[in-house]
């Protein structure tokens, strides 16, 4: 469960969220600079609230009264953003390893063959990240999110830049990922087939608010 309450405000923007996350994927759509990546980046801790407090799985990850701010690679949360941030001087297979380095032995680790086989990847594994399709990329970079065995996935816009064949096959990723690992998800887009496709909880922010669609 994920319960979150924070303002965030940047020159003239504000924005204002109580939510309590109680469903596997939570859809999050509404217009071009409403916050919804911000909203991702105040859980994730790339940018922290002006005052509010996070709590994820009964764990505190934010709280501005306490000043407490839990650093974001102990927050064991993986975003993946709009474009696959891959390392270029290392292969595929090396992208994904290193995620393992910081998944430990966590009770919830996701196996390498599970992701592996799940995204179909072992054809890529040698392959450096400029030698990939877009869609290729955001496998790869959907596979080394999941090997750091997250207690929550972060999407921000995933599929934006592809053409419709290759939405529609990372969508299929992301459904058998959702059904065979039970791994909760918050889920950012402009499109809202993508979360009824993903059988999505879906709220919109707009004017700083949230609203159930």
């Amino acid at each position: 469960m994920l319960n979150c309450h924070f303002q965030y405000q940047q020159q003239d923007f504000l924005l204002s969220v109580q939510l309590e996350m109680q469903h596997q994927v939570l859809g999050i759509v509404g217009p071009s600079g409403c916050g919804k990546s911000t909203f991702l980046k105040n859980i994730v801790g790339l940018c922290n609230p002006s005052h509010g407090s996070i709590q994820l799985n009964q764990q505190i990850i934010f709280d501005s009264k306490q000043s407490f701010s839990l650093p974001t690679y102990q927050r064991n949360i993986a975003l993946i953003f709009q474009q696959a941030l891959l390392f270029p001087h290392l292969n595929v297979m090396q992208n994904l390893k290193y995620a393992q380095r910081w998944s430990g032995k966590k009770h919830n680790s996701i196996e390498w063959d599970q992701v592996v086989q799940l995204l179909e990847l072992p054809a890529l594994l040698k392959r450096k990240a400029h030698q990939l399709s877009g869609g290729e990329a955001q496998r790869v970079s959907i596979g080394r999110a999941l090997l750091s065995s997250p207690q929550l996935l972060l999407l921000d816009e995933p599929l934006t830049g592809l053409d419709q064949r290759l939405r529609q096959q990372i969508l299929v990723f992301l459904k058998n990922v959702k059904d065979e690992t039970g791994l909760p998800m918050i889920y950012v887009t402009h499109h809202i087939e993508e979360l009824q496709y993903l059988q999505a909880d879906i709220i919109k922010i707009d004017q700083g608010k949230i609203h159930n669609i």
